[in-house]
């Protein structure tokens, strides 16, 4: 059985985010055949511009704030919340240094 620390990941992702010229860092956490697991890392004021919906996925706040968007609404998140993602086009910003976990179901 594999397990990994999501915490020590977190620390690592936001030390890179930090680092970086583009304010993000991110690695895959699981990949499985139907499943896939990213770990995303965002410095405060960073964005992920508007992209499509990636089908049935969440996005798990584990640290900082963020606001996910669509052209019509939006919805803020903490540390502890889950967040669905709609199936509209959206966009993700850090309020804060940030990092989520974000869940897709593999079609």
């Amino acid at each position: 059985m594999d397990t990994a620390s999501l915490t020590e990941l977190v620390d690592t992702r936001l030390t890179q985010a930090r680092a970086s010229t583009s304010g993000r860092s991110a690695s895959t956490v699981f990949a499985g055949q139907r499943l896939r697991q990213t770990l995303m890392a965002l410095a405060a004021g960073q964005e992920l511009a508007e992209h499509d919906s990636p089908g049935e996925a969440t996005l798990q706040v584990l640290h900082g704030q963020v606001r996910l968007a669509t052209a019509e609404s939006a919805v803020e998140g903490t540390a502890g919340d889950l967040l669905v993602i709609p199936p509209a086009r959206h966009r993700l910003e850090a309020l804060a240094d940030s990092a989520v976990l974000l869940t897709v179901v593999i079609d």
